[in-house]
């Protein structure tokens, strides 16, 4: 099922989940595009993982804050 249709069947609030929840929390601050463009994105992501039997591992690494001069 499409991001798009799933976030459509989502507004009548009878579903309860994290996913969901953290759907409407976005809903409130972005536009409707782009959270539909985010859950595609991530919706891409589990399938990859799930097709290829791997952990997720960002390539985000958090470093300390340089002060500022």
């Amino acid at each position: 099922m499409r991001a798009h249709a799933v976030l459509y069947s989502m507004k009548s609030g009878k579903t309860r989940t994290a996913m969901v929840d953290w759907a409407r929390s976005l809903l409130t601050k972005k536009p409707f595009k782009v959270v539909v463009a985010l859950a595609n994105k991530m919706a891409r992501i589990a399938w990859a993982m799930m097709a290829r039997g791997q952990t997720y591992e960002s390539s985000f690494r958090v470093t300390a804050a340089q002060p500022v001069a």
